[in-house]
């Protein structure tokens, strides 16, 4: 009888040794099977790290790729509605740090929804942590890594062709134009960022934040050149209808017909295609003929 007992345990021992392992290693972390992302610069990345069948919402700045736009959409980032997000049984909310009202973030965590805030930082390693934070979500550490050394050789091309500006253009931002002054991004914006990354300067560097900004005020600025986002130009109707906007034409940038038109998600998201962007945008800045004079 011992001998058939020595045989049995030597014959379960693997099976026990397994289990025993099993039981001692930690469960690997399970991505969320329902991801709703509020800013279209954590939207890009989720794509980017093929995490996407994850998503069942994002927000309306999410329009980036082309099939985000296909998912339910849960509102403007800064107005959100509770009622949106938890119609769609999310496990888990990535949401930029400007996504608000807080009120409605409350809201989720007090249904018990899991929210994740991601801060938004101006720069390099601002994209490099949007970048760690999403690939932690997804459990692609990994696939994080390489999308960080892209992101990383981009703006090494950037810094290469900044250093080929000697002479800094000013430039103002118009963040939107309604039937009031016009909108102008000073210092501590993205806008305010993308410029310096570019190689210029901003031309409202007197105040933080966002302003109205009236025709004195623009014409004083003397901006080399102005930058507007595609959805700002459409909003005004055109090139012409911005040219006549009060004080344009008596810039050197409107004297001149000096405004540069960009993608707005690419130019102000601070996401993947933001090196792509500002080196896009420096080189047209190297077109303004001051600047071009002396970076020969």
């Amino acid at each position: 009888m011992p001998g058939i007992q020595h045989l049995l345990y030597r014959l379960i021992q693997p099976a026990l040794l397994f289990t025993a392992l099993s039981t001692a290693l930690p469960a690997a972390a399970e991505t969320p099977a329902r991801i709703v992302s509020v800013g279209g610069s954590l939207t890009e990345i989720v794509y980017a790290l093929d995490g996407q069948a994850s998503l069942v919402g994002v927000d309306t700045t999410s329009f980036w790729p082309e099939a985000a736009k296909a998912l339910p959409q849960v509102g403007y980032m800064r107005a959100l509605s509770a009622e949106g997000i938890l119609s769609l049984a999310p496990s888990l909310v990535v949401a930029s740090a400007h996504a608000g009202p807080p009120a409605v973030l409350d809201q989720l965590r007090s249904a018990g929804v899991p929210l994740q805030t991601v801060a938004e930082e101006y720069s390099e390693q601002g994209i490099v942590n949007k970048i760690a934070a999403i690939a932690a979500v997804l459990g692609k550490p990994a696939e994080g890594e390489r999308l960080t050394a892209q992101v990383e050789a981009d703006f090494g091309q950037l810094a290469q062709l900044r250093a080929q500006i000697t002479k800094q253009p000013k430039v103002l931002f118009f963040m939107a134009v309604s039937h009031g002054a016009p909108l102008v991004s000073g210092r501590d914006t993205a806008a305010d960022a993308i410029i310096a990354l570019a190689g210029g300067s901003n031309a409202a560097n007197d105040f933080s934040g966002n302003k109205p900004t009236g025709a004195e005020a623009i014409i004083a600025a003397a901006p080399d050149a102005i930058l507007l986002t595609e959805l700002t130009l459409h909003a005004i109707g055109g090139l012409e209808q911005f040219y006549q906007l009060p004080g344009i034409a008596h810039t050197p940038a409107g004297q001149h017909r000096r405004v540069i038109v960009m993608d707005t998600l690419s130019l102000l998201g601070f996401g993947l295609r933001s090196a792509q962007a500002a080196m896009d945008f420096s080189r047209q800045l190297r077109q303004v003929p001051d600047v071009a004079a002396s970076s020969r």
